[in-house]
């Protein structure tokens, strides 16, 4: 699968969708706006992220020869396809093992690892080696906390293929349950009645458990609980993580837990500084929330290795074979994992993308994820470091990641460049425009008070006509005084907001409108020659003032109407709305109209139909797509338009698509 391919047709898609909604009359305003939507306003060139190398640590049969692990680990922590399948030897990345030992020791410890790095291993195979080890009672001995529901159901599907399969009945000598509230009554009953070793849950569903009569069964059963496993620590932070730190104290107490071991795993919980700096800051939040203390020492974070050999960029040799790798067209042929590793472009990517040296300690650390494309971006960079055209060099590195990302390395079976494409896709705003004539004004979609570099003219915002696309300036009107003037205002503001009139300003120099009985709505006049405003409706009338560029009302300022809100017609085409009809929202349009929940579905929709045209889909989530895609278009002939996507299935489709062994790829995409 091409995920920059995917990630163009999710942008194409969505742009589709931001533009159907509205159009615009005036043509400076809509050649602003595709300016700004061409280059990338709503969805801004993707961010890559390359996951390094994890520093290789012993395998587990090794560990068990060693007598670090207990025999039975050698047959449960094996890499198994099936229920049936007795699985191939498991290497431990460098951190994992650290962790084992650290575990050893039984003092508190905090895995602080980046996404992919295995962290859950880190204190699962410490668990069921202590368990394999002490002696067989009954009863929970950890308990492992997750702060949602999806990642204890991710992990709960990881325990089955160690804990299950390749044992004859596929209930090997270590049990687990998952009780986070999505059981029936039928399970809670049967999990306390026969608690399993390892208890997988969230704290929430742990506060009941502490609380609740009905699971006291269940607390007795943990009485002297061995270990208790915060997963995404980070996540705990302000009032939760003082809720949380009060919980495990609480844990603690009640199942009477004089020997516990904590521990933590958390993507990150410092920034800034060295390693040791901020290893030093999570030893000490760590310390808070645990309400234990963890060691600098007992900290442990990922030992990065390089994939390719270290390019030196000031050597001339190595930029000609570089600058000729780019000029080289793609033969569709699938290079070697070692002639993949020693080109030269391959080492231009890993050091870009993948890893950077840590200035203090010299260690390897991850790469900032950043843009290939724009101005600043990476293939900018590669294009003046050989004197080669930028868009040569962008696809160039296109097509060495996505080759990364099927060549695995023949050690581990992991995908040499497994990368992430980081697209962040916002919900639009609107248009700002200066209180100027239309053919001189200032106009822009980035949201501000005033015109840059001139504090005299206010840039106020606008909406348009769903009909012909008329722009209103949505403002209030003020009296202090003797002086009166316009104010931006947003478009859902209330009258009861703030002071004076809320409405919108209308300027349309080639069509002015002017106070004409023909230019009223029928339903506004009174029969009669000639006819006249009906009384209630005087008041609604537009009003002609003079504006200056700064907002106030003065003469020598240009013409325009104030439309008082709710609006009741379009002074350009003159669609009318009733009085019932009072919701402006329906009548006119912003860039950011469409909802945060629509805007996510049209995403999530255009994502799986995407991935149901990829022959790389696994048959599994194919057939699981199909049956989603189905289901939605059926809900969308009835007319349900905001509920047409099964939340359950989506998830799981798109879960099941993204972490199929075809797909090494993952596409983050942030609807706001």
């Amino acid at each position: 699968m091409n995920v920059f391919q995917f990630r163009d047709s999710l942008v194409a898609d969505y742009s589709a969708y931001v533009t159907s909604f509205i159009s615009i009359r005036d043509p400076r305003v809509q050649a602003q706006v595709d300016q700004e939507l061409t280059g990338g306003l709503l969805w801004p060139e993707p961010s890559i992220g390359l996951n390094p190398t994890f520093a290789k640590g012993a395998w587990i049969d090794e560990l068990v020869n060693q007598g670090v692990l207990n025999g039975e680990c050698g047959r449960i922590f094996r890499i198994k396809a099936s229920p049936e399948d007795p699985g191939a030897g498991l290497r431990l990345h460098r951190h994992q093992l650290d962790a084992i030992h650290a575990a050893r020791t039984g003092h508190n410890y905090v895995l602080t690892t980046g996404t992919g790095s295995g962290k859950s291993l880190a204190y699962i195979v410490p668990i069921v080696d202590a368990i394999l080890r002490g002696q067989r009672r009954p009863g929970v001995k950890a308990i492992v906390v997750y702060p949602m529901n999806a990642l204890a159901n991710s992990q709960e599907q990881e325990l089955k293929k160690f804990l299950n399969f390749g044992y004859p009945d596929g209930r090997g000598p270590v049990t687990f349950r998952r009780y986070t509230g999505q059981e029936n009554d039928d399970e809670r009953r049967a999990i306390i009645a026969d608690p399993p070793d390892i208890l997988l849950t969230n704290y929430v569903m742990l506060e009941f458990i502490l609380t609740r009569t009905e699971e006291r069964e269940l607390v007795r059963a943990a009485k002297g609980l061995r270990f208790l496993v915060l997963d995404e620590l980070h996540t705990y932070r302000g009032r939760q993580g003082a809720d949380v730190a009060l919980l495990v104290r609480r844990t603690r107490n009640a199942c009477d837990a004089t020997s516990l071991q904590h521990i933590g795993t958390s993507a990150t919980m410092a920034s800034g500084g060295s390693t040791e700096d901020q290893r030093r800051e999570v030893a000490r939040v760590a310390s808070l929330i645990f309400g234990s203390s963890v060691k600098v020492e007992h900290v442990i974070g990922e030992t990065l290795e390089r994939a390719t050999p270290e390019p030196n960029l000031a050597d001339p040799s190595f930029l000609r074979a570089l600058a000729e790798r780019l000029i080289q067209r793609s033969t569709g042929e699938v290079a070697t994992y070692r002639e993949f590793v020693l080109d030269p472009l391959s080492r231009w990517i890993e050091s870009v993308f993948g890893v950077s040296t840590e200035p203090v300690t010299s260690r390897l650390v991850r790469a900032i994820p950043r843009a290939l494309g724009g101005a600043s971006g990476a293939a900018s960079e590669l294009a003046a470091l050989v004197s080669l055209d930028q868009s040569l060099c962008a696809d160039r590195v296109k097509e060495q990641l996505v080759s990364g990302a099927q060549i695995t390395d023949p050690e581990t079976g992991f995908p040499v460049f497994a990368f992430r494409l980081h697209q962040f896709i916002s919900r639009g705003e609107t248009v700002y425009a200066s209180l100027e004539p239309e053919d001189r004004r200032y106009l822009t979609l980035h949201p501000q008070k005033f015109v840059p570099g001139d504090r005299s003219k206010v840039l106020v915002p606008l909406v348009f006509c769903r009909e012909c696309g008329q722009e209103y300036y949505t403002v209030r009107y003020v009296e202090e005084g003797a002086e009166r003037r316009i104010e931006a205002r947003t478009f859902d503001e209330k009258s009861a907001d703030g002071d004076g009139d809320i409405g919108y300003l209308h300027l349309n120099a080639g069509r002015p409108w002017t106070f004409q009985p023909g230019e009223l709505p029928d339903d506004w006049l009174e029969p009669g020659e000639p006819p006249r405003v009906k009384y209630h409706l005087k008041e609604a009338i537009p009003r002609q003032m003079q504006v200056a560029p700064d907002g106030r009302l003065e003469e020598g300022g240009v013409i325009a109407h104030f439309v008082c809100a709710p609006f009741r017609f379009c002074l350009n085409c003159g669609v009318a709305y009733g009085g019932r009809a009072r919701a402006d929202f329906a009548k006119l349009a912003t860039l950011g109209t469409e909802g945060r929940s629509t805007a996510t579905t049209v995403l999530s929709l255009s994502a799986i139909r995407h991935l149901r045209r990829e022959n790389s889909v696994a048959a599994e989530a194919r057939k699981l797509l199909s049956f989603t895609d189905n289901r939605q278009d059926a809900s969308l002939q009835a007319g349900h338009v905001n509920d047409f996507v099964e939340v359950g299935l989506l998830r799981s489709a798109l879960f099941k698509a993204a972490h199929c062994p075809c797909i090494p790829l993952e596409t983050w995409v942030s609807a706001a």
